[in-house]
């Protein structure tokens, strides 16, 4: 194995390390700090009298988040090095036609749903915890999106 061969696999793992050690938990969206709420709205994806239900994030606030609120349910990835890879995903409960559940990923994913939108487009929320608190959190969602739509 070349020096640049092995260099490269072990940054490889160490990013793999670092993603899947930096993972939160899921909060309630009463217990977001102010600067994750401040740039959610940033990004467009909170309004004034929206409030956050439950929240997670797959990487660090600042630069992932998955949530849902009683008006929608939303994701965002903010690549700082290139935000051309950058991307805010939502929909509004009255536009989602249906939400699919992942519960078995590999190993280096997390569950996630995927929500369909009446535009024909498409986004995964991603979510992970222990089965228990990933269940919640889907069941949660879809319940609100099922009352409100």
């Amino acid at each position: 194995m070349s020096f640049s061969t092995l260099k490269a696999t072990i940054i490889t793992s160490g990013i793999a390390i670092l993603v899947s050690t930096s993972c939160h938990n899921i909060k309630d969206g009463k217990k977001l700090n102010n600067s994750t709420v401040k740039l959610i709205r940033s990004l467009g994806l909170l309004e004034q009298d929206e409030k956050i239900i439950k929240y997670y994030s797959n990487y660090v606030e600042k630069g992932a988040g998955n949530f849902f609120t009683n008006k929608r349910i939303a994701h965002y990835w903010l690549d700082r090095s290139d935000r051309s890879k950058n991307d805010t995903s939502f929909a509004f409960y009255h536009d989602i036609i249906s939400i699919d559940t992942v519960y078995v990923v590999p190993d280096t994913f997390s569950p996630y749903m995927t929500i369909k939108k009446s535009d024909s487009t498409e986004f995964k929320v991603y979510v992970d915890g222990n089965h228990n608190e990933i269940k919640s959190f889907f069941e949660e969602a879809i319940n609100i999106w099922q009352a409100k739509k």
